[in-house]
């Protein structure tokens, strides 16, 4: 898997949980934390990976953590986004939400060559539900823009996409990847964490299903040597 080292991968961490009712991010995925899984699925693709969050609780984990800017608290997903462009310094940005369980490399590394080849300010994914700013990437530049966007009272990042320059990606084009269209579902409630650990259960056993242990080499056999009579 290519390494992209003009771009910077950002995990926003921010978010309230509400509905969740703990930290998404902290939720066990695998044997370790959501947030720790997707860092590693990200850090071999680029220059580096940052947490937008508290750094109280993200650093024990042993990843790098920036704090919400202070006036963009209450900002909502605007405000992790304003934070990790002001605090980049890679020319492209890998933004995703922490609570994206099915991404994968292989459809991460895809969404980078893209933006890499890409004239546009952002590269962003669009499902059936709409846009999804919180799995694309970002031109540096793009923070003044937020910064706009913010100071007019404007909270949804919807109200960004409006002021850039973007590459609509469709389902069409990574369906090879992505055949089930599960890639950019997230988690919003504690039924969509149990499917998701549904999921990777079934995806390890089946795994291992499929893993043969190579066949035994059969021992040679020791002859027989007459014993020499004195």
């Amino acid at each position: 898997m290519k390494r992209y080292h003009q771009i910077a991968g950002f995990i926003l961490a921010g978010g309230a949980s509400s509905r969740m009712g703990r930290d998404k991010g902290l939720l066990d995925f695998g044997g370790v934390p959501l947030i720790l899984h997707t860092a590693r699925l990200i850090k071999p693709l680029v220059a580096e990976v940052t947490i937008v969050g508290s750094p109280d609780r993200y650093e024990k984990l042993g990843m790098r953590a920036i704090a919400d800017q202070p006036r963009k608290l209450g900002c909502g997903p605007l405000a992790g986004l304003a934070t990790a462009l002001a605090a980049t310094r890679s020319r492209w940005n890998l933004i995703v939400a922490c609570d994206l369980p099915y991404l994968s490399a292989e459809w991460l590394g895809w969404l980078l060559s893209r933006a890499v080849r890409s004239p546009c300010d952002a590269v962003v994914p669009r499902t059936e539900r709409g846009i999804e700013p919180l799995a694309a990437v970002y031109r540096r530049e793009c923070g003044a823009a937020v910064a706009a966007v913010l100071a007019r009272g404007a909270r949804k990042v919807s109200d960004l996409i409006n002021e850039l320059r973007v590459d609509l990606v469709h389902p069409r084009e990574w369906r090879a990847i992505d055949p089930n269209g599960r890639t950019l579902k997230n988690m919003n409630a504690p039924e969509d964490y149990e499917e998701a650990r549904k999921w990777w259960v079934a995806g390890r056993l089946s795994e291992n299903q499929h893993v043969r242990k190579p066949p035994r080499t059969p021992k040679p056999k020791r002859r027989s040597v007459p014993r020499r009579r004195k």
